[in-house]
């Protein structure tokens, strides 16, 4: 049956309404009214555009729970008017209240997807490059006062840098490959973020500044451009169609992985996967022995968590892990919700 034609589930005690506030995301409110948070696109009933940008609701807005259909539905009630109480042409609630004064400083940015705190650093990175890409690129070929690593506010000296335009680049390591958990051949490379730069006078060499480190950096590191932050705004879904992938890594290399871990699978655009895809996390069975027929068979996948889609390259994906009922690992399968 498709995940659509499943009936939505409440989570226990969703409230009747709900009034949106600062710090609250997509995810934490379906999570009140929704045992599987990820459906929340079905309760409020959106088009496709609208799940591309939910501009949907704001802090000080109530979410109501209507009841009264074959299947429930969220909608907003506004303060509005004046005088009494009634109802709005679907027959819900709507307060009216007497015109007051009120000075308020009101937040208007609209509620996002999730906290993007643990994802912002990756969306406006490169990750994933060519294999011989980053060879091309500007590197540096020496520190201030020859010191083995720079820190922040330290000088480097970079060649290769032709568009004395760009002011502000990104620093990588040398690209690591992703590979595949069966064959064991790369299907990607992945590279090391490890800090930021500003170039301060051109030239060959070029003279640029640390900004910004997560590692040291040396000799031999290299520079892209940096590019704007690309806000993530999706609601979250399901994917259109069937994915079966892997879990390829985990950012930073930890092989245990839980909640807020940024982790890559190998299936992405090409697969048909898109940013707001939540995918379901399964541990893979285990292989073992029938003691009497001597069979070897491996043992049923057990569920395990979900993960948020954040980033798509072709064959690729970053998400970050919404849940885990316990540790997840590199290689474990991940597949529709």
């Amino acid at each position: 049956m498709a995940i659509g034609a499943q009936p939505l589930e409440l989570a226990p005690n969703a409230p009747d309404r709900y009034t949106v506030v600062k710090g609250d995301t997509l995810w934490d409110i379906s999570g009140r009214f929704l045992s599987k948070p990820w459906r929340w696109p079905e309760i409020w009933e959106l088009n496709r555009e609208q799940i591309r940008n939910p501009h949907l609701i704001y802090p000080g807005d109530i979410v109501v729970l209507d009841r009264s259909g074959a299947s429930p539905r969220l909608r907003l009630s506004r303060l509005v008017g004046s005088g009494g109480s009634g109802a709005d042409a679907s027959g819900l609630p709507v307060e009216r209240r007497q015109p007051q004064t009120r000075v308020e400083m009101l937040e208007r940015d609209p509620v996002p997807t999730i906290d993007s705190t643990a994802i912002e650093p990756f969306l406006n990175r490169p990750l994933i490059v060519g294999e011989k890409e980053l060879a091309a690129n500007p590197r540096i070929v020496a520190t201030q006062d020859g010191r083995v690593y720079l820190g922040r506010g330290d000088l480097a000296y970079a060649r290769g840098i032709a568009d004395d335009t760009v002011r502000e680049w990104h620093v990588y390591r040398q690209a690591k490959p992703l590979l595949d958990p069966d064959t064991r051949k790369p299907i990607a490379w992945e590279a090391l973020f490890v800090g930021s730069a500003r170039l301060e006078k051109s030239g060959d060499p070029a003279t640029l500044r640390i900004t910004s480190m997560t590692e040291e950096i040396g000799v031999g590191d290299r520079l892209m451009p940096s590019e704007p932050p690309k806000p993530f705004s999706y609601v979250p879904r399901p994917p259109a169609g069937e994915v079966d992938g892997r879990i390829l890594a985990v950012y930073r290399g930890v092989t245990q992985i839980g909640r807020n871990n940024v982790v890559a699978v190998n299936a992405g655009g090409g697969a048909g996967v898109e940013p707001g895809n939540v995918l379901a996390i399964h541990q893979r069975g285990r292989l073992v022995v029938d003691r009497e027929t001597k069979e070897q068979l491996r043992l049923p996948d057990e569920a395990v968590g979900h993960l948020l889609v954040f980033r798509v390259f072709d064959n690729i994906s970053y998400g970050l892990i919404m849940d885990a009922s316990q540790s997840i690992s590199v290689g474990d399968v991940v597949t529709n919700p």
